[in-house]
């Protein structure tokens, strides 16, 4: 217990304290935008950011991994706030942490397994694209140091490490930026031109809702969308982040844990939120891997929320654009496109629409299931024409031997293959090579039985037992 302990806390302290410091750095801007999406005051998602990362780096599945406020469940609560108002908002997010925490508890992670890595591919790109857009709105209307600032940042991210990696270059070019902004009146929109941060701790609330079964009809859409939207983007984060640190996770203690940081968010007077690629991405590619990484980010915002204020809206935005720039640059498969003529075109397509529709629903949660759908039909297609039907003759019996799979896309293709009208007496039908999945195979099996029977023929059906022996049917 002890050495576990010290494993997932206390292994790698300096690097994992510095990672989560230069988290917080992207986690600023995001917190304050998605509760402008969700419309509730921003200091509600800079909360909400805190009691997740706090309450995820002591139950989660995960270590290192940033969970937050996410914008593809902000979108999701716009509708219920303008409706009903933000103490619904405060309802539903309970709500989405029990139904999370159920599902850890019913081992749904397994379910992530079915999503192929040509759909994974498809969310880590769509997502770096839709960051890089996001990021665009910073720029209108500003002057060329905007765009200087932005680039300096950048440059001090990628030249630094060739000299030193002592420090995480990020946290090192965000605080040089606000430096120079602090020193020089340059004129640039900073943290504190985006939201007026107003500190005052939250304390325990009970939503003032009235609690009927018309309130729960209400809550009970929204939740159940949050809830699933955060499985998707939860789980699918923490494939990659295992890819990226060689290590296998528990999926469903996950879930539990996001479920108990959403319950106890609402109960805070926060919103929901789930596991973010960027901000994991950023966490762990500047040396985060145990869970004081996550603790510490969620502290050090506490701190500049409550107690640094004036650094924290003296912070430049432009510096944090870069920093968001570089996770675009990062997180996005340059590999797969170079290696693009190795890659399968089924694969390639699959990865491409599921980027196409992530882009124009801006909804990662649709582009994800569409891929997976994609992949479902390319699956069927593929076992459909490799269905190998063999047709010979044994004295008076006739046989057809099939090697393959049999289920609704293609069976009619053994239909098809049987000649009711042969002269012989017998007729065989060898499936020990085969495997019928679904109740249309089976159907049409019984049609060609009773077909070739009403034909006046002996019909039998070979089939393989789970020992290995055949079975005659």
């Amino acid at each position: 217990m002890l050495t576990r302990l010290r494993t997932t806390w206390f292994s790698n302290i300096r690097a994992d304290v510095l990672a989560g410091i230069t988290t917080v750095l992207a986690l600023i801007p995001d917190s304050l935008a998605f509760a402008f999406i969700a419309g509730v005051n921003p200091m509600v998602s800079i909360y909400s950011t805190i009691s997740i990362l706090v309450l995820i780096s002591i139950f989660g599945g995960r270590p290192a991994m940033v969970s937050s406020t996410a914008g593809s469940m902000a979108v999701l609560m716009t509708a219920l706030v303008a409706q009903h108002g933000i103490e619904y908002l405060f309802a539903a997010t309970i709500l989405t942490g029990i139904l999370q925490l159920a599902m850890g508890l019913l081992k749904l992670g397994r379910w992530m397994s079915f999503v192929p890595h040509s759909v994974i591919t498809g969310f880590i790109n769509s997502l770096a694209i839709l960051i890089f857009i996001s990021q665009l709105r910073y720029f209108e209307g500003q002057s060329w140091l905007m765009y200087a600032m932005v680039v300096a940042t950048l440059a001090i991210i990628y030249i630094l490490p060739k000299f030193t990696k002592a420090v995480p270059s990020p946290l090192i070019a965000v605080g040089f930026m606000t430096l120079i902004v602090f020193f020089v009146n340059m004129n640039l929109n900073t943290v504190g031109d985006l939201a007026t941060i107003e500190p005052a701790i939250p304390f325990l609330h009970i939503p003032n809702i009235p609690f009927t079964w018309d309130t729960l009809w209400i809550l009970l859409p929204t939740a159940f969308s949050l809830a699933v939207v955060g499985y998707s983007e939860t789980l699918l984060t923490q494939t990659i982040i295992d890819e990226m640190t060689e290590e296998k996770t528990s999926k469903d203690k996950e879930m539990k844990g996001q479920g108990i940081a959403n319950a106890v968010t609402g109960f805070f007077g926060g919103m929901a939120g789930c596991a973010l690629i960027a901000e994991s991405a950023i966490n762990v590619k500047v040396g985060g891997r145990g869970r004081l990484s996550t603790l510490v980010a969620g502290l050090v915002l506490f701190l500049l929320v409550f107690v640094l204020d004036d650094v924290l809206n003296s912070i430049p935005i432009a510096a944090l654009v870069g920093v968001m720039m570089m996770v675009c640059i990062e997180i996005f498969d340059w590999n797969y496109f170079r290696n693009l003529r190795s890659k399968p075109l089924a694969h390639t397509l699959i990865m491409l629409v599921t980027v196409a529709i992530v882009l124009i629903t801006h909804d990662l949660a649709v582009g994800v299931i569409a891929g997976v759908l994609l992949s479902v039909l390319v699956y069927a297609y593929r076992s459909a024409t490799q269905l190998n039907i063999q047709e010979e003759r044994n004295g008076d019996e006739k046989v057809y031997r099939v090697r393959g799979q049999l289920f609704f896309v293609s069976s009619d293709a053994l239909l098809d293959r049987i000649d009711f009208n042969d002269d012989s007496d017998k007729v065989c039908i060898d499936l020990t090579a085969s495997h019928v999945w679904d109740h249309t195979a089976s159907k049409t099996l019984d049609k060609i039985v009773l077909r070739l029977r009403d034909k006046g023929k002996i019909v039998r059906v070979l089939r393989q037992l789970p020992d290995g022996q055949s079975r005659t049917a």
